[in-house]
């Protein structure tokens, strides 16, 4: 068996010594957001599930449906065997949603940020990425070979800076690319300073809205849903409460990704289950204000009560919530506690979060109960540790 290298072990002693070792931890899901680890009966607050549509009977009842009519799996690229027909009526719906011309459902959302970027963009373009955007498109900027630049976090000031200068004004065709919602931060981009920056700049626009999808906008579907935006990607593995990922665009970019990006010509489709929980969830979405409105008013209460008790939550305006901690072992030292206080919330640290800015990230979800996060403010209220 393949043994790792010096160099890879004293990577790994590197993370070991700044506390920033990763494991996986193995749950048992119960009921809700009820998850039992090591024994332990946990609420969690770890979980992008923020409808709680992952449990929901119509998302089971519709997976099973499809599970009988197609089968476990697609059996190869769907190119290659065949486009199952209900991907038609899906990404039509999903368009309609939208309010874009056509739609092209993908595989993971990591595996479209990084292929869909590399496609439509070359050593001839220029990208500018805001800072504080997911890794994926970090890595999918750098893979397309295009020159780049990464702009200070929600300054379109700065942005239109960076689209002004020698090596971007000289490009033959310039980007921009960021987040509707902000996995980290919970901090919202301001969608129509973007689209007027990219008007005025004759730059094209990429709308990442993976925690956006389901939550905000028209009928729920984003942001940027019925925005001129040139691509908006989204996910189906967080408020849809399945998996898979979608390109929301003109006929002619999906017919180019078709043909030209990787990371569809050369996947399996989804599995038609999935297929059918996502067929269910676009149906719930637009009938879910209620949901929305109550995960709105939970959050607001949360955010007032950590800033009361001391805590930072930055610019959060959303179902994500940090508590900035600052230092990675006083963070993992607070998510203990939060454990033993019958809490799931994880630590987030470097690398995934700049450095010093080492956080509890709290995900909320409408199904949480008052009475849960009435024990989530209690366990926070009882941490004797520092405050950032």
């Amino acid at each position: 068996m393949l043994e790792i290298t010096d160099r890879q072990s004293a990577a790994l002693a590197d993370r070991v010594a700044e506390n920033r070792l990763r494991r996986l931890r193995s749950i048992k899901p119960l009921t809700g957001l009820l998850v039992e680890s090591a024994g332990r009966t946990l609420i969690n607050f770890s979980s992008n599930d923020y409808l709680g549509l992952s449990q929901h009977p119509l998302l089971k009842e519709r997976a099973a449906a499809f599970l009988s009519r197609y089968g476990t799996g697609c059996g190869a690229s769907r190119l290659v065997s065949g486009n199952l027909d209900c991907y038609d009526a899906l990404e039509e719906k999903l368009a309609a949603l939208k309010g874009t011309e056509t739609a092209l459902v993908m595989n993971g959302g990591f595996q479209t940020n990084l292929t869909v970027l590399a496609a439509l963009a070359d050593d001839k373009c220029f990208i500018a990425l805001d800072r504080l955007s997911h890794n994926s498109l970090l890595q999918g900027t750098v893979l397309s070979g295009a020159k780049w630049n990464r702009f200070q976090h929600n300054d379109l000031n700065d942005l239109e800076r960076r689209l002004e200068a020698p090596r971007a004004r000289i490009a033959d065709e310039r980007w921009i690319v960021t987040e509707s919602v902000f996995s980290m931060d919970g901090d919202r981009c301001d969608i129509n300073g973007l689209v007027a920056s990219a008007r005025n700049s004759q730059a094209k626009l990429f709308i990442d809205e993976a925690h956006s999808t389901g939550l905000f906008g028209e009928a729920g579907m984003g942001l940027a849903a019925g925005k001129p935006i040139d691509l908006i990607m989204g996910t189906f593995g967080k408020a849809c409460g399945s998996f898979g990922s979608y390109v929301a665009c003109s006929k002619t970019t999906r017919e180019f990704l078709i043909n030209c990006c990787s990371g569809f010509v050369y996947s399996t489709g989804l599995p038609p289950p999935v297929l059918g929980a996502i067929d269910a969830a676009l149906e719930l979405i637009p009938t879910m204000s209620a949901q929305r409105l109550r995960l709105s008013q939970m959050a607001d209460h949360v955010r007032k009560n950590l800033k009361e008790m001391g805590y930072s939550t930055g610019e959060s305006s959303t179902q994500i919530i940090p508590i900035f901690i600052g230092d990675d072992s006083d963070a993992l030292s607070f998510s203990t506690h939060l454990e033993n206080c019958g809490i799931l919330a994880t630590a987030i640290r470097p690398p995934t979060v700049p450095v010093r800015t080492a956080r509890i990230r709290l995900s909320l979800s409408a199904a949480h109960t008052d009475e849960q996060m009435e024990t989530l403010l209690q366990a926070v209220r009882s941490w004797m540790g520092p405050k950032k």
